[in-house]
């Protein structure tokens, strides 16, 4: 921060002269000096530029009032007026609570002037630093030796070396010197919390509405493994999402509980949905128990919130219709629901705690907030053991924590902090309306086919838009009323082929080829479904990118109108295989792919993969143990029918679990099978379309997929395959079968 604006509109000679004198002090004080043409310019600048440290401006020309319009923006930062002899203050006491310094002109005085600005921006500096990163500010300037880890030693050790001297230069001196042992005691304990870390999570707990809150260092995977491993003891029933992020069946994985799941909504292009709001009723969960052997009464519950194409459910109704001692939302994906007001009633930490029960929120602070990789946050409502529940937390946590990570989680907070932090989200939630509202144009004025937007018909209202029963655009059958909320934030753009009812048209485009499309030209997509590509308007997407998504998706409807060769479209696709897209054209590729959707009737196929839940045969603890005692055996793809799975297969998209560690494909969940023989039928037919399949991998020398299973003799013989399955088991699966 080093950049001051002079409002300079005064046109007096001795006024002048002050000013310019100020200017040169100021220069040497270390600022760089702004002249913003008139107050509209000086508002926009402030708006646009963060490092601006300070305003000066003429008190006879602009009063208290600019004060007012900049605190609005910015309420801490420093404003300076400059007076003379002759000027009327008028100053009201409420005037005085404005964070405004009076000078006067004079000529002479403008040394000292200068060295008070310099005091009132390193107090501002100050003021705006959270407690940790402030400390480990001054440590590093300190420049203190040291004779403990890491053994770079604040990056000397890096420039012993000439590759060193390398990585050193690519990283620099902060991020070297930051990275310190956790034997520097000024800086407290990340694990004991204290010192400035325990004052960074209390200071995160008042920012995001928390009673108490962690800062995790390895991600929100590790979050969740510490909510649970606290809330769910061994022989405990819990109810779970079973569209869950991997880190949660790793978690049943370790922990030996019996699992519930709740069971999402999916549409026709393949995006989740919400739990139903009959699964969350007491009469549901009874049912349940008692259909699940050894399951007694759930203590825990994991609900998925908001889902990845971002579906909020209405919190408030969970919190108070489900009965359990314990209630997390794994919010990994809306880091920033507590900076506006869209949000309330849609996030965990939303509203007060809940009596007679704790509620969690863990959150991936990198990925939508400004923090480094791996900076997550737990948040916590409620009564519980701090004791009991540290010793979870440190069961995960790196005795040699990431410094850097650990500010930066800790700066995220402080960034989303007042006026400044509300005008973040809103500036992202309008940016991504605007960009929703140019799709929509462009489709409309566009010759033959453009993308369009998943959304409702009417986005005028900056709000969360409710997925209704009586709507149509989402696609979802049966859906509750006023229970799940779009975000504006996460836009998911749809792709020629496919209807919201799930009907196929004679011709498509899958989205696949569209994001290898941007990939080329340097745009990276966050998920790609079937038909359909899923982009976030976080706090750092700028216009500037926005439009170059706009150019790439037009410029990609120009080049598939011309039917140009894969070779000069998907250059990079083309390297892959150049004998096999020799003279392929962008429109055969497309058509090829969509042919093989419509043979396998996709929407219909992947609703009911996820639609019925193989069975569950053993807990994925048990099933795991089996694994580590060597009980297991590969076998392909094809011939998974009947036996249990060791490992969970996940395919991305959408990234959540169609098969748990200890379950057992039977006829009933023949879809599955099905389903992910159609993701590995694509990849076979074209190269470079492979799906990751998280559980699967191909056998180098049959080429055939295969899955880690248990061998037939640690299945218990209570639950051998039926008669009827045996018959299946080898068949290979296809859809409608």
């Amino acid at each position: 921060m080093n950049i001051i604006a002079i409002m300079n509109d005064v046109t007096a000679y001795f006024k002048e002269e002050a000013l310019r004198e100020l200017h040169e002090e100021l220069e040497k004080e270390g600022f760089r000096i702004a002249y913003p043409q008139g107050k509209a310019d000086l508002l926009k600048l402030i708006e646009n530029n963060a490092r601006l440290c300070g305003v000066i401006f003429d008190w006879d020309t602009f009063s208290l009032e600019l004060c007012a319009d900049i605190s609005k923006l910015n309420k801490r930062m420093p404003v300076y007026a400059f007076a003379n002899n002759y000027s009327s203050l008028d100053v009201r006491l409420s005037d005085l609570q404005l964070n405004v310094r009076f000078f006067e002109y004079a000529l002479g005085t403008a040394g000292d002037i200068a060295v008070k600005i310099r005091q009132s921006t390193d107090h501002y500096i100050d003021t705006i630093l959270p407690p940790l990163t402030k400390a480990l500010f001054k440590y590093v300037k300190e420049e203190k030796y040291t004779f403990c880890t890491p053994g770079h030693m604040g990056g000397t050790a890096f420039q012993k070396s000439p590759v060193g001297t390398l990585f050193y230069d690519f990283y620099g001196e902060n991020t070297m010197r930051s990275d310190i042992s956790i034997s520097v005691t000024e800086l407290g304990s990340l694990l004991d919390h204290s010192g400035p870390h325990r004052e960074a999570e209390e200071y995160i707990a008042r920012t995001f509405n928390a009673e108490r809150s962690y800062i995790v260092t390895n991600g929100t995977s590790t979050a969740n493994k510490i909510v649970g491993m606290y809330s769910s003891p061994a022989g405990a029933t819990i109810l779970i999402d079973r569209n869950c992020h991997k880190s949660l069946t790793h978690l049943m994985m370790m922990s030996n509980v019996i699992p519930i799941y709740f069971r999402p909504t999916r549409n026709a292009y393949g995006i989740l949905g919400g739990i139903p709001k009959q699964e969350f009723t007491r009469e549901s969960i009874e049912e349940r128990v008692k259909n699940t052997p050894n399951a007694t009464w759930p203590v825990h519950a994991v609900i998925t919130n908001s889902t990845y194409d971002g579906l909020l459910y209405n919190t408030d109704y969970i919190k108070n219709t489900l009965e359990v001692k314990s209630i997390h939302f794994d919010s990994a994906w809306v880091p920033y629901t507590n900076f506006s007001p869209i949000y309330k009633g849609l996030c965990g930490m939303s509203g007060d705690r809940v009596p007679g029960k704790v509620i969690y929120e863990t959150q991936s602070t990198h990925k939508l907030l400004a923090a480094f990789s791996q900076a997550s946050m737990i948040h916590v409502k409620g009564d519980f053991n701090e004791e009991t529940f540290n010793e979870a937390y440190m069961m995960h946590t790196s005795t040699s924590p990431h410094y850097g990570i650990v500010a930066s989680a800790e700066m995220s907070a402080a960034m989303m902090r007042g006026v400044t932090g509300q005008r973040l989200i809103n500036d992202s939630i309008d940016g991504a309306i605007r960009f929703r509202k140019e799709i929509r144009h462009l489709k409309a004025e566009s010759e033959g086919w453009f993308f369009d937007v998943w959304q409702p018909d009417s986005i005028d209202d900056l709000e969360c838009w409710p997925l209704n029963p009586r709507n149509k655009w989402h696609g979802f059958a049966d859906m509750d009323e006023n229970h799940m909320y779009l975000d504006p934030i996460k836009v998911t753009l749809l792709t020629p082929g496919l209807s919201p009812d799930g009907a196929l048209e004679t011709s498509g485009i899958p989205a696949s080829i569209v994001s290898k499309y941007l990939d080329e030209h340097g745009i990276i997509v966050e998920k790609t479904g079937p038909y359909n590509l899923l982009f976030l308007f976080s706090i750092g997407i700028d216009k500037t990118k926005a439009l170059s998504l706009l150019r790439a998706l037009t410029d990609f409807k120009r080049v598939y109108d011309l039917n140009l060769k894969v070779q000069n479209v998907l250059p990079s696709l083309y390297n892959e295989a150049p004998d096999f897209y020799k003279n392929m054209r962008i429109q055969d590729l497309a058509q090829g792919i969509h042919d093989l959707t419509v043979q396998h009737n996709l929407p219909d196929l992947m609703y009911r993969a996820f639609e019925v839940l193989p069975e569950m045969v053993m807990t994925p603890h048990d099933a795991f143990q089996e694994e580590v005692r060597g009980n297991v055996e590969s076998c392909e793809l094809d011939d998974l029918l009947g036996k249990v799975n060791a490992n969970m297969i996940l395919p991305y998209p959408p990234g959540v679990p169609v098969v748990m560690p200890g379950e057992r494909l039977t006829e009933e969940s023949l879809p599955v099978l099905s389903f992910l023989q159609m993701l590995c039928e694509i990849g076979e037919h074209y190269p470079g379309f492979e799906t990751d399949i998280h559980g699967l991998h191909r056998n180098e020398e049959t080429g055939k997929y295969e899955a880690m299973v248990l061998l037939d003799s640690v299945v218990h013989s209570d639950s051998k395959p039926s008669d009827t399955v045996k018959k299946h088991a080898g068949k290979k699966a296809v859809s409608g079968e």
